[in-house]
């Protein structure tokens, strides 16, 4: 039985408008409960692509990578990786996954694994020794996921204001993990 030609790697710029279809699809998806439907109607590929675009030509940091998960030549997901951010974490030692998102009619095809993995592997060749992660509180499915391949909860909570009036928030708990043997 011939196996699927899967893979996942560092995006490139060209990378932009098929990162910004998934993330439209994903986002009216996973969201669907959570945002306006105005809002994620008016979600526009083509607008996100300009915004991956940049993120993928400059990056802020050098340690900020996109990396994306492929059937064949077809983005089905990606992820971000950098230091963290959060003021309790030192961005020297901590780096962040952000932004796991699988393509909606992708999923459980082993894509979210191999750009998780990707991320880990991508966080330790930038010498980070722990690694964190945000995700909604009520996501079961990704908290079972990220557990399940040792990441924990750290205790760490937020509330994001989604559209920035703080009528539509979310709740979310950070996650953690080593990245390196602490002995």
């Amino acid at each position: 039985m011939p196996s699927a030609d899967v893979s996942a790697r560092i995006a490139w710029s060209e990378d932009a408008p098929a990162i910004a279809a998934v993330q439209v699809r994903a986002w009216r998806t996973s969201y669907a409960d959570l945002l306006p439907a105005d809002v994620l109607a008016s979600l526009e590929p083509e607008q996100l692509a300009e915004g991956w675009r940049q993120a993928l030509g400059k990056p802020q940091d050098a340690r900020n990578r996109v990396l994306v998960s492929l059937e064949r030549n077809l983005v089905t997901g990606f992820l971000v990786t950098g230091p963290a951010s959060d003021p309790d974490c030192d961005p020297i030692k901590v780096g962040e996954l952000a932004d796991l998102t699988v393509d909606p009619h992708k999923r459980r095809a082993g894509h979210g694994s191999r750009l998780l993995q990707a991320g880990v592997d991508t966080l330790l060749a930038d010498r980070f020794e722990l690694g964190v992660t945000w995700l909604q509180a009520g996501d079961d499915a990704l908290r079972e996921f990220l557990t399940s391949a040792g990441w924990g909860p750290d205790g760490a909570h937020r509330t994001l204001d989604l559209v920035g009036d703080g009528t539509t928030t979310v709740k979310q708990v950070r996650l953690h993990t080593a990245l390196v043997d602490p002995s």
